[in-house]
Order: structure tokens, then C-alpha cells, then sequence
């Protein structure tokens, strides 16, 4: 199976020959992957070397001029090195871009801290008017790209080598509800969704699917914590701890509930190891979420 961003490659490589509104910025990242579509259009495949801050304006300058700007590079370098330029050139100046990123929390530990962006969407959060998507599977990643390149507003499309082993059918618009339980509801963001699923088998306990999470869908987490007198609700997302709990907390705020929030913890991981030992030291394995959700759940 290709990766997300093996798919962000050659899917944006067929939208730019069919859709003449488009433009990519590169920083060097992924260069190789579009040689060819940079040689097709070379004036709408510009890679601006190691600048990020060059990367987001040049983007922003390119929406003013009515074509529809993606830029990519890794998350850290994306959103979190040039993010007054993000703030300034898309939502000040009210232009839609697409902002793709590489990366993830930690998905070259080799490149240590510098490589890592696990406050990313939590960053996002403080602008207005930003759509994020965070698929789980490169199918998800191209349909929802495909909806992004589609608009004319500002969106982040979160890729990640985590992935699940199945596509869901999902459209960037609201949750999938992939179980129903009395117990609580248990909200899995993205490439979280294989071990959620295997971390509460057995349980009494809704299950929702998340890969659009912002605008945040208050009304499908209403309707699966309806049936109980009180909520209680697991969020796990594979970036910051608590970045959604206050979404969570606006949608029931008339519904008494508790929130455990799950993710990437603030403490920096010096000893790198691999992906895998990353999500075993977060908790966010299988059986370490199930530790966590089934000790929550019973108090």
C-alpha cells in the first residue's frame, strides 16, 4: 500500500494537469516526487528551497491572484516555523489556500525534535476560519484533498505514515459512527482509529470516527451521548492531548459529562526509537489506551 504522502504526490500531480486554478509551493520537501509536473507547468510548480516563511507567503500571493494555492512541506516547517504567515497572508488578508503537510507528531523520530509537530492543530485552533482534516487511510487523504482543492477557503490536510489498514467512506463532512454503546463514547481521530477499535472490543461503548475534526461535529457527539444521563467521552487524537476537549465540552454543555482527553503528551521524548515506541510511550497502543478507557470509564 502507498503512503498518504506517496498519495498527496501522485493525486496532486493529476489535479494540477486537470485543473488550471492550481498551484503547488514546495520548500524542498517532496521536490523529486513532482519533476514531472513541475516540468508540465512550470509556472504553477514553484519550490522555494529551505523557507518556509517564503513558502506561505508566496502561497498567499498566489491566492490573491485567484488561483487556488497548496502548499506543503513537513508539519513542523508548515505550520508551526512560519505561522505568522499563516496567520497574516490567509486570515488576515481573508485568501483560501491548502496547507499539506509531511510529518506528522513524530513520524521520522530520527530527525528528532525539530521534525516533530504534535502542537500543530492546537496552533491552527487559535485562527479563525480553518477546516482540518486528519485522514486515517490514503484514500481518505485523496478524497478529502480532492474536496480541499475543490473550495476557495483555508485548509490544513494532516498526513501521517500511521495509517489504518481499511479506508472508511468518509466525506469531510461530520463523524462516522462505527459502533453504538451505553457505556460512553469513544471519539478516534485519524490513523487512531485501528487501535481505539482493538483498545475498546468488548466494551460497551460508542465508537466515532473522526478525520474531519475542524468545524468539530457538536451535533453527531450529542446524538451518541444522548442516550446516557451523564457523558462520558474518550477523545484520542495522535497529536497534542486535550487539543479538541474544549469542543467536546461546548457541544455538551448541557449534558453533564467528564472528558478524558488522549494523545501526544507535552513531554519531549529525547530517546527517539521509532514510531511505534513513541505511541507505546504516549499510551496511544492498543493496550495502553485500553488501560486508560477502561479505568476512566469505571469511576
Amino acid at each position: 500500500m502507498d503512503t498518504m504522502r506517496d498519495r498527496f504526490i501522485s493525486t496532486t500531480t493529476r489535479l494540477l494537469d486537470e485543473d488550471p486554478r492550481l498551484a503547488l509551493v514546495l520548500a524542498e520537501i517532496s521536490r523529486d516526487g513532482f519533476d514531472a509536473a513541475q516540468r508540465r507547468h512550470p509556472d504553477r510548480v514553484i519550490n522555494v528551497g529551505i523557507r518556509e516563511q517564503l513558502l506561505i507567503g508566496a502561497g498567499g500571493g498566489i491566492a490573491l491572484t485567484g488561483l487556488r494555492p497548496i502548499m506543503h512541506t513537513f508539519a513542523s516547517f508548515l505550520v508551526e516555523r512560519p505561522f505568522e504567515q499563516v496567520k497574516l497572508d490567509f486570515g488576515h488578508q481573508g485568501t483560501g489556500g491548502v496547507l499539506v503537510s509531511a510529518g506528522a507528531s513524530y513520524d521520522w523520530p530520527a530527525g528528532g525534535f525539530t521534525h516533530m509537530s504534535p502542537g500543530d492543530v492546537a496552533l491552527l485552533d487559535t485562527l479563525d476560519g480553518w477546516t482540518v482534516h486528519v485522514p486515517g487511510h490514503p484514500d481518505e487523504a485523496e478524497n478529502l484533498l480532492r474536496k480541499a482543492v475543490r473550495g476557495d477557503d483555508r485548509v490544513y490536510v494532516r498526513l501521517s505514515n500511521q495509517s489504518n489498514a481499511a479506508p472508511r467512506p468518509v466525506t469531510g463532512a461530520g463523524f462516522l459512527t462505527l459502533r453504538e454503546g451505553r457505556g460512553g463514547v469513544v471519539i478516534a481521530v485519524g490513523p487512531m482509529l485501528d487501535n481505539v477499535l482493538a483498545a475498546t472490543e468488548g466494551l460497551d461503548v460508542s465508537v466515532l470516527y473522526a478525520t474531519t475534526v475542524r468545524p468539530f461535529d457538536a451535533a453527531a457527539l450529542r446524538a451518541a451521548a444522548g442516550a446516557q444521563r451523564a457523558a462520558d467521552v474518550v477523545i484520542v487524537e495522535p497529536y497534542l492531548a486535550g487539543t479538541s476537549t474544549t469542543r467536546a465540552t461546548e457541544a455538551l454543555a448541557e449534558v453533564p459529562h467528564r472528558v478524558l482527553d488522549l494523545g501526544v503528551a507535552r513531554r519531549e521524548l529525547r530517546r527517539y526509537g521509532t514510531i511505534d515506541e513513541h505511541l507505546t510511550a504516549h499510551g496511544l497502543d492498543p493496550a495502553g489506551l485500553r488501560d486508560r478507557i477502561r479505568s476512566f470509564l469505571a469511576h
